[in-house]
């Protein structure tokens, strides 16, 4: 409904800050030098079409390094030289605060206006005025900026669009890119999709002719990726070292060769110390005997359920009475604490959820890391280790290797480059297509096989799907009173994984304890209209007749198993 966008789009009121008057604003900037956009083939007249009051649109490939917040802020300069205002939506604070930087590098103080939800409610607001009335052109933001006022919009820019802090959990579940993809076409500005990777549906951009590629040659993406190198499970199981440390001997040498020139990045896809644990004698997972949920060990001396919280110091094994555990996942405490005794006059420093560094400075250490949370070495890694990569590729999800890709591509893009020694050593099967996208650094070309394979399967981004959950009765009912489009597919219904009391939970999971059944509703391209429509209309009525069983609906869901 329209309040659902009203309390996403406008932030709380604040009264003090409403009585202040905003600042004047200032006089267009002069047009930037292309700086870094050198590099790319068609940089340099893509800022000179902004200044020049045009809209291109493309999809940008960004090159592995610190320069993209840089770039990002000279289009927004070259926007605002044509007197019209730029948009710029990120994923998290950490690179609001790159983009911050730059724009006040490259504009100066108080030409634009940062919205996150960190600034607090009463700055938040004061800086959604200042845009509202036009004092600033220029907003750079997480999620929620995506619905920033900006006054005579010209430039609207995504970065990494692949982040799932793009997407919103809450009704109606808007994503920044579609957002600003719609907000594009109604404004008749430019738009910039931005990433070191590439998502499938920035390849089906560009494939149907709406944005144009922007990426650099061959040569120069040589020259600044750093060399990856790959470990297979037949190399794993060949080298005692890998099967006696968990990191197979090339790992060890990357290690030892990157720390004599600088930081080394070790990327480790689960947290904890031993996220998952099984019986050391017959391997049987170690489970917990009220709730059925997975056993962890957040350190040496607890073990608990990772579900309901209970505690098992007496545990041993239902099947074949061993009280010895071992690790089935190593978290990345766990492998801190084991590179600290295999490295003791380096320091180990870890980034992970609870604690998230922002840079790390220019000397030999070890930087433990879970994905998204690794941070920025001055000069750059020399070296990174990509380990677990089985953890990422082996989610049971339609976007698991371009998600597998795009961590380990982040990872990866803060390591030197080939010329100046950079390595990154990726443990995972070497023939899989997202490994050898990482080796060849393509990300477009795998997301355009992608693009056709979900083309062939009929799956969005090709189509569009609407997923339907809820009881089993409430699912019947619901689809046999929508008014579907005559072109469109149910699929199923399936039943949902029960979700434990006290499990993490995922936007499109059941209440706990809830059997819940999910039917998908796929339509062809140009029908995605009619789709939306038909679903509202059916859960507008539902409500008028006070079906008691709720039915959730999702459109275009991110986690299609």
């Amino acid at each position: 409904s329209l309040a659902d966008v009203l309390q996403l789009a406008v932030p709380p009121r604040s009264a003090a800050a409403e009585r202040r008057p905003s600042p004047a604003p200032l006089p267009p900037p002069p047009p930037p030098a292309p700086g870094t956009w050198s590099r790319y083939e068609r940089g340099p007249a893509f800022l000179e079409t902004l200044a020049r009051g045009g809209t291109p649109r493309a999809v940008w490939t960004a090159l592995p390094g610190p320069h993209w917040a840089e770039e990002i802020a000279r289009a927004v300069a070259a926007t605002l030289a044509s007197g019209r205002g730029a948009l710029v939506v990120v994923p998290d604070g950490r690179a609001v605060g790159r983009v911050d930087a730059a724009l006040t590098a490259v504009l100066g103080e108080g030409r634009h206006a940062v919205l996150t939800a960190e600034a607090g409610p009463e700055k938040r607001y004061e800086q959604w005025l200042a845009v509202r009335r036009g004092a600033v052109r220029a907003v750079v933001g997480t999620r929620a900026a995506m619905f920033a006022p900006v006054r005579d919009l010209g430039l609207v820019v995504v970065w990494d669009d692949g982040d799932g802090s793009h997407s919103d959990p809450h009704a109606p579940q808007p994503h920044s890119r579609e957002v600003l993809l719609l907000r594009a076409g109604h404004d008749r500005s430019a738009f910039l999709l931005g990433a070191t990777g590439c998502t499938v549906e920035a390849a089906q951009l560009v494939e149907s002719g709406w944005a144009r590629p922007l990426a650099a040659g061959r040569e120069q993406v040589r020259g600044a990726a750093p060399l990856v190198r790959t470990v297979g499970d037949d190399l794993l199981a060949r080298d005692g070292a890998a099967r006696a440390a968990r990191l197979p001997s090339l790992a060890w040498e990357t290690l030892r060769d990157g720390l004599r020139s600088g930081p080394v990045l070790i990327q480790v896809p689960r947290r904890g110390y031993v996220p998952r644990l099984a019986c050391q004698q017959c391997r049987t997972p170690a489970r917990c005997r009220h709730c059925a949920g997975p056993f962890e060990a957040p350190d040496q001396r607890e073990l608990h359920c990772g579900w309901c919280g209970r505690e098992a110091p007496a545990w041993h094994c239902e099947a074949c009475g061993s009280t010895r555990l071992r690790a089935q996942v190593v978290g990345a405490r766990r492998t801190a604490e084991e590179l600290g005794r295999a490295f003791p006059a380096v320091p180990v420093r870890t980034s992970g959820r609870d604690h998230v560094l922002d840079r790390v400075p220019d000397r030999p250490a070890l930087v433990v890391s879970t994905p998204g949370a690794e941070p920025v070495a001055d000069g750059g890694y020399a070296a990174a280790l990509l380990l677990d990569g089985w953890a990422l590729l082996g989610r049971p999800d339609l976007r698991a290797g371009e998600e597998a890709l795009r961590r380990w591509m982040d990872a990866a893009s803060l390591v030197r480059g080939q010329a100046e020694g950079g390595t990154v050593v990726v443990v995972a099967e070497p023939t899989l297509r997202p490994v050898q996208a990482l080796v060849r650094w393509d990300p477009v070309g795998h997301a355009q096989r992608e693009l056709a394979e979900r083309a062939e399967l009929g799956f969005p981004p090709v189509s569009r799907m609407a997923a339907v959950s809820g009881s089993p009765e409430a699912v019947e009912t619901f689809l046999a009173a929508a008014a579907l489009p005559m072109d469109a597919e149910v699929l199923g219904p399936v039943p949902l994984p029960v979700v434990r009391p006290g499990a993490a939970r995922r936007p499109g999971d059941p209440p706990p304890g809830e059997e819940w059944e999910r039917a998908l509703v796929r339509v062809p391209p140009g029908s995605g209209a009619a789709l939306a429509q038909a679903l509202k209309h059916a859960r507008a009525s539902r409500q008028a007749r006070g079906a008691g069983e709720p039915v959730r609906i999702r459109v275009d869901p991110p986690d299609i198993g």
